[in-house]
Protein backbone atom coordinates (compact mmCIF):
# COMPACT_ATOMS: atom_id res chain seq x y z
CA UNK A 1 0.00 0.00 0.00
CA UNK A 2 1.55 3.35 -1.18
CA UNK A 3 1.84 5.66 1.75
CA UNK A 4 1.93 9.58 1.38
CA UNK A 5 3.46 11.78 3.21
CA UNK A 6 1.79 14.46 4.66
CA UNK A 7 3.31 18.18 4.99
CA UNK A 8 3.26 20.34 7.86
CA UNK A 9 3.51 23.65 6.41
CA UNK A 10 4.59 26.62 8.80
CA UNK A 11 5.40 30.06 8.53
CA UNK A 12 8.08 31.66 10.31
CA UNK A 13 6.53 35.24 11.44
CA UNK A 14 8.57 37.87 10.79
CA UNK A 15 7.90 41.29 12.65
CA UNK A 16 7.13 44.43 9.87
CA UNK A 17 9.53 46.37 9.31
CA UNK A 18 8.87 50.15 10.96
CA UNK A 19 10.44 51.85 8.12
CA UNK A 20 8.11 49.53 5.94
CA UNK A 21 4.57 50.37 7.45
CA UNK A 22 6.00 54.33 7.49
CA UNK A 23 6.12 54.16 3.73
CA UNK A 24 3.02 52.33 3.38
CA UNK A 25 0.94 55.28 5.77
CA UNK A 26 3.08 57.95 3.77
CA UNK A 27 1.64 56.31 0.04
CA UNK A 28 -1.59 55.92 0.98
CA UNK A 29 -2.01 59.15 2.32
CA UNK A 30 -0.59 60.60 -0.63
CA UNK A 31 -2.49 59.14 -2.99
CA UNK A 32 -5.52 60.30 -0.60
CA UNK A 33 -4.63 63.78 -1.02
CA UNK A 34 -4.19 63.24 -4.44
CA UNK A 35 -7.06 61.98 -5.09
CA UNK A 36 -9.14 64.64 -3.02
CA UNK A 37 -7.38 67.29 -4.77
CA UNK A 38 -8.60 66.33 -8.08
CA UNK A 39 -11.89 65.55 -6.94
CA UNK A 40 -11.98 69.42 -5.07
CA UNK A 41 -10.85 70.47 -8.79
CA UNK A 42 -13.00 68.47 -11.29
CA UNK A 43 -16.20 67.60 -9.28
CA UNK A 44 -17.63 71.02 -9.17
CA UNK A 45 -16.72 71.30 -13.12
CA UNK A 46 -19.31 68.88 -13.72
CA UNK A 47 -21.74 70.68 -11.21
CA UNK A 48 -21.44 73.75 -13.17
CA UNK A 49 -19.27 76.03 -10.73
CA UNK A 50 -16.69 78.23 -12.15
CA UNK A 51 -13.53 78.33 -10.60
CA UNK A 52 -11.54 81.47 -10.07
CA UNK A 53 -8.00 81.95 -7.99
CA UNK A 54 -7.73 84.96 -5.74
CA UNK A 55 -4.35 86.89 -6.80
CA UNK A 56 -4.54 90.54 -5.00
CA UNK A 57 -5.34 91.39 -1.33
CA UNK A 58 -8.75 93.26 -1.73
CA UNK A 59 -10.78 90.87 -0.25
CA UNK A 60 -8.56 89.47 2.44
CA UNK A 61 -10.25 88.47 5.60
CA UNK A 62 -12.84 86.96 3.86
CA UNK A 63 -11.38 85.19 0.49
CA UNK A 64 -7.44 85.50 1.12
CA UNK A 65 -4.84 85.94 -1.26
CA UNK A 66 -3.97 82.06 -3.03
CA UNK A 67 -7.43 81.25 -2.07
CA UNK A 68 -10.07 79.32 -4.51
CA UNK A 69 -14.01 80.70 -5.05
CA UNK A 70 -16.26 78.51 -6.79
CA UNK A 71 -19.28 80.40 -8.90
CA UNK A 72 -22.73 79.71 -9.80
CA UNK A 73 -23.71 81.50 -12.57
CA UNK A 74 -27.37 83.16 -11.64
CA UNK A 75 -29.31 85.42 -13.26
CA UNK A 76 -28.85 88.96 -13.26
CA UNK A 77 -32.46 89.66 -11.58
CA UNK A 78 -30.82 87.14 -8.39
CA UNK A 79 -28.41 89.07 -7.55
CA UNK A 80 -28.55 91.49 -4.67
CA UNK A 81 -26.56 94.30 -2.42
CA UNK A 82 -23.76 91.95 -0.39
CA UNK A 83 -23.30 89.47 -3.14
CA UNK A 84 -20.10 88.57 -3.90
CA UNK A 85 -19.47 88.38 -7.96
CA UNK A 86 -16.70 87.50 -10.11
CA UNK A 87 -16.44 90.04 -13.39
CA UNK A 88 -14.37 92.08 -15.10
CA UNK A 89 -13.68 95.60 -14.42
CA UNK A 90 -14.64 97.92 -17.21
CA UNK A 91 -11.91 99.27 -19.31
CA UNK A 92 -9.75 102.01 -18.25
CA UNK A 93 -10.57 101.32 -14.91
CA UNK A 94 -7.50 99.99 -13.55
CA UNK A 95 -7.71 96.27 -12.43
CA UNK A 96 -6.55 93.88 -15.60
CA UNK A 97 -8.55 90.95 -15.67
CA UNK A 98 -11.36 89.01 -13.67
CA UNK A 99 -12.03 90.48 -10.21
CA UNK A 100 -13.80 89.44 -6.99
CA UNK A 101 -15.95 91.78 -5.26
CA UNK A 102 -18.71 92.34 -3.26
CA UNK A 103 -21.65 94.06 -4.57
CA UNK A 104 -22.60 97.46 -2.49
CA UNK A 105 -24.88 99.02 -5.08
CA UNK A 106 -27.55 98.13 -7.84
CA UNK A 107 -29.58 100.56 -9.95
CA UNK A 108 -29.52 101.63 -14.00
CA UNK A 109 -27.60 102.73 -16.46
CA UNK A 110 -29.14 105.66 -18.81
CA UNK A 111 -30.42 102.89 -21.00
CA UNK A 112 -31.96 101.30 -17.87
CA UNK A 113 -29.81 98.83 -18.18
CA UNK A 114 -28.89 96.76 -14.83
CA UNK A 115 -25.91 98.43 -13.04
CA UNK A 116 -23.52 97.61 -10.13
CA UNK A 117 -20.74 99.44 -8.26
CA UNK A 118 -18.58 96.55 -6.25
CA UNK A 119 -16.80 96.93 -3.56
CA UNK A 120 -13.59 94.75 -1.97
CA UNK A 121 -13.90 93.56 1.54
CA UNK A 122 -10.41 95.20 2.92
CA UNK A 123 -11.03 98.47 1.03
CA UNK A 124 -12.29 101.08 2.86
CA UNK A 125 -13.91 102.53 0.10
CA UNK A 126 -15.63 101.29 -3.11
CA UNK A 127 -14.68 101.05 -6.48
CA UNK A 128 -14.17 103.97 -8.41
CA UNK A 129 -15.98 102.43 -11.09
CA UNK A 130 -19.86 101.31 -11.96
CA UNK A 131 -20.56 99.13 -14.62
CA UNK A 132 -23.40 97.58 -16.62
CA UNK A 133 -24.26 94.00 -17.08
CA UNK A 134 -25.00 93.18 -20.66
CA UNK A 135 -25.92 89.52 -20.59
CA UNK A 136 -28.87 87.50 -18.79
CA UNK A 137 -26.22 85.29 -15.98
CA UNK A 138 -23.48 86.54 -14.08
CA UNK A 139 -20.94 84.09 -11.66
CA UNK A 140 -21.91 84.81 -8.22
CA UNK A 141 -19.32 83.34 -4.84
CA UNK A 142 -21.38 80.42 -3.81
CA UNK A 143 -18.41 78.54 -1.52
CA UNK A 144 -14.37 79.09 -1.52
CA UNK A 145 -11.61 77.03 -0.88
CA UNK A 146 -8.62 78.88 1.00
CA UNK A 147 -4.86 78.80 -0.35
CA UNK A 148 -6.00 76.23 -2.79
CA UNK A 149 -4.92 78.61 -5.15
CA UNK A 150 -1.49 78.47 -4.93
CA UNK A 151 -1.48 74.20 -5.51
CA UNK A 152 -3.45 75.20 -8.74
CA UNK A 153 -0.51 77.57 -9.96
CA UNK A 154 1.83 75.07 -9.26
CA UNK A 155 0.21 72.50 -10.85
CA UNK A 156 0.92 75.01 -14.12
CA UNK A 157 4.72 73.93 -13.65
CA UNK A 158 5.24 70.88 -16.35
CA UNK A 159 7.40 69.67 -13.85
CA UNK A 160 5.03 70.25 -10.63
CA UNK A 161 2.01 68.31 -12.54
CA UNK A 162 4.58 65.43 -13.46
CA UNK A 163 5.39 65.04 -9.54
CA UNK A 164 2.08 64.82 -8.66
CA UNK A 165 1.16 62.36 -11.05
CA UNK A 166 4.50 60.18 -10.88
CA UNK A 167 5.30 60.07 -7.42
CA UNK A 168 1.62 58.46 -6.30
CA UNK A 169 2.39 56.22 -9.12
CA UNK A 170 5.91 55.75 -7.92
CA UNK A 171 5.25 54.98 -4.76
CA UNK A 172 2.27 52.35 -5.67
CA UNK A 173 4.96 50.38 -7.92
CA UNK A 174 6.89 50.22 -4.53
CA UNK A 175 4.56 48.89 -2.56
CA UNK A 176 3.35 46.19 -5.43
CA UNK A 177 7.09 44.88 -5.51
CA UNK A 178 7.69 44.87 -1.69
CA UNK A 179 4.02 43.11 -1.42
CA UNK A 180 5.30 40.51 -4.14
CA UNK A 181 8.91 40.16 -2.81
CA UNK A 182 6.70 39.28 0.91
CA UNK A 183 4.68 36.63 -1.07
CA UNK A 184 7.69 35.02 -2.30
CA UNK A 185 9.72 34.54 1.03
CA UNK A 186 6.58 33.04 2.58
CA UNK A 187 6.51 30.89 -0.43
CA UNK A 188 10.44 29.87 0.14
CA UNK A 189 9.89 29.38 3.97
CA UNK A 190 6.81 26.80 3.43
CA UNK A 191 8.86 25.18 0.48
CA UNK A 192 11.68 24.44 3.45
CA UNK A 193 9.27 23.13 5.75
CA UNK A 194 8.10 20.91 3.82
CA UNK A 195 11.54 20.00 2.29
CA UNK A 196 12.39 19.43 6.29
CA UNK A 197 9.25 17.48 6.58
CA UNK A 198 9.65 15.00 4.04
CA UNK A 199 13.39 14.41 5.10
CA UNK A 200 12.58 13.69 8.48
CA UNK A 201 9.74 11.04 7.38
Amino acid sequence: MKTETAYDYHYRWEPKSPRRGLGTVLATALCAVCLSLAGLMLLPGLLGYQRYVITSGSMTGTYDRGSIVFDDVVPVSDLRVGDAITYTPPPGSGPSGRITHRIVWIGSDQFDRPALRTQGDANESADPWTFTLDGQTQARVAFHVPYLGYVLSALAIPQARMLLIGLPALLIAVAIVLSFRRDIRKAAVATEAAVATEARS
